[in-house]
């Protein structure tokens, strides 16, 4: 409960986004946007707690709507380390659904969904809803910069969340499936993505460009033995700089091992 919170603070004081409803109802609790900034800058700077303002506004944190989405916990070579626990979290559709089979989707036909919105540059400079698909795509670019779990779990959504039909924004029932799919995602694999927990642990240099490859299959030195896994299967190349993490691109762990046996034994015979 205590990251569920947290993850729910974190997301309002970031960008704005409130995950809460109206106690007693399925429906978001909503705030006007000057009260709404002013709670934002008081739970910053820890003069409110985030559950005591939104059950005096007569609300409680949605705290079940988030759909837990790996566990990650810094390298231990790093001098300052965090555990961060990722979820995924879905805002209401307009309208009901053709199928309402999954738990996961809810609906407010009334709901007012705020726009998210910069915390001025404490945490990030802008604020904005985008497909998985766009922020990847920013970042091959250059245009922002992501860090390895960021781009990672970006890179595993964007196949389940994308714009349909050339771009148009999808229908009710075509973004219902797309949640759908993401659910039954996360949910499967051993063990699931909601309990894989990950810890980068720097496998070798890509002989090819120089980039790190990170594996990303142990939990970590505090979790060793407990039977938590990462992911076995695939690795993120990264070329770390003064400008932030560069070039990052998830691969499958076997196909890296195999092109960089392919380049020894090329440099062998020459």
């Amino acid at each position: 409960m205590v990251y569920r919170v947290g993850a729910i603070r974190e997301c309002f004081e970031e960008c704005g986004i409130l995950l809460a409803k109206q106690a007693g109802s399925n429906k978001l609790l909503e705030v006007g946007d000057d009260e709404r900034n002013g709670a934002r800058r008081a739970v910053h700077a820890g003069k409110t707690k985030i559950r005591e303002w939104v059950t005096a506004k007569g609300g409680v944190l949605n705290t079940e709507g988030l759909i837990p989405f790996t566990r990650w916990i810094t390298p231990a070579n790093l001098p300052k380390r965090f555990t961060t626990q990722m979820y995924i979290y879905f805002l209401p559709l307009r309208d009901a659904p053709s199928d309402t089979s999954t738990t996961a989707l809810f609906t407010d036909s009334e709901a007012m969904i705020a726009n998210p919105t910069s915390d001025g540059g404490i945490e990030h400079t802008t604020a904005r809803f985008l497909p998985p698909s766009k922020w990847l795509d920013m970042s091959r670019a250059g245009e922002i910069s992501l860090f390895p779990p960021q781009f990672f779990l970006l890179h595993l959504l964007a196949p389940f969340l994308s714009p349909v039909h050339g771009g148009e924004n999808p229908s009710t029932d075509e973004l219902a499936q797309q949640r759908r799919r993401v659910v039954d995602f996360v949910t499967s694999g051993d063990p699931p993505w909601t309990e894989k927990c990950m810890s980068p642990t720097g496998l070798m240099w890509k002989k090819g460009d120089g980039r790190a490859v990170l594996g990303l299959s142990k939990p970590g030195l505090e979790l060793e033995g407990s039977g938590r896994r990462g992911d076995e299967e695939r690795v993120v190349l990264v070329e770390f700089g003064k400008g932030g993490p560069r070039r990052v691109e998830v691969a499958w762990r076997a196909d890296v091992f195999r092109e960089e046996r392919k380049e020894e034994d090329g440099r062998e015979k020459l």
